[in-house]
């Protein structure tokens, strides 16, 4: 395994149990049997690592293969909402205490744009596909693909948070189900014709 590799595993496994607000780099490149230096060598600072974790470790938006235009356009937005709300309930353990803290959160909301994430990333993923799909002539034209958007990533997001409030972080992941409820409630007042 790869230095790269044995840190973001060690960065994972640390950023979920502890947060990033209480994780340190030092105690994830002792995780991983590296310096400091060498973790700042291939990440630069802990919130390059923090969105690198969140992009290769954590499931999410990347890793689903919709094409606007294909397949059926409900299926499409169930398979973006199951990866959201899978990338919501590992990621919300990570991030919660930054919301606490108003200077780390300011800190982190600064880095994390200079290093192009933040949250506004699904919505803008998720309009864009929807966008295209009107293109396309499968959403009506006078349907609002930010709003459908907003309205679709804020609720995985609800439903994740939910869950790690009842359960804490050993919540069972939503089922496809949940997600399909979710995509059909938003996409039906969407379809064109």
């Amino acid at each position: 395994m790869s230095t790269r590799e044995r840190i973001l595993d060690a960065a994972a496994e640390i950023l979920r149990t502890r947060g990033v607000a209480q994780a340190t780099t030092k105690e994830i490149a002792q995780a991983s049997a590296v310096s400091e230096p060498t973790l700042y060598k291939y990440f630069g600072d802990k919130e390059r690592l923090l969105l690198a974790v969140l992009r290769e470790r954590l499931p999410g938006l990347s890793r689903v293969s919709v094409r606007p235009g294909t397949g059926d356009l409900e299926d499409n937005l169930t398979e973006l909402a199951h990866a959201a709300l899978d990338f919501y309930q590992r990621a919300i353990p990570m991030l919660a205490a930054l919301l606490s803290d108003p200077q780390r959160m300011a800190t982190h909301r600064e880095a994390i744009g200079r290093h192009g994430g933040g949250p506004e990333k699904a919505v803008e993923a998720f309009a864009g596909y929807l966008r295209a799909e009107q293109s396309a002539g499968r959403v009506r034209a006078d349907a609002d693909p930010d709003a459908a958007a907003a309205l679709l990533v804020g609720a995985c997001f609800q439903e994740a948070f939910l869950r790690y409030y009842a359960k804490g972080p050993g919540a069972a992941a939503a089922t496809r189900a949940r997600a399909a409820a979710l995509a059909r409630t938003v996409v039906q007042p969407l379809l064109s014709g």
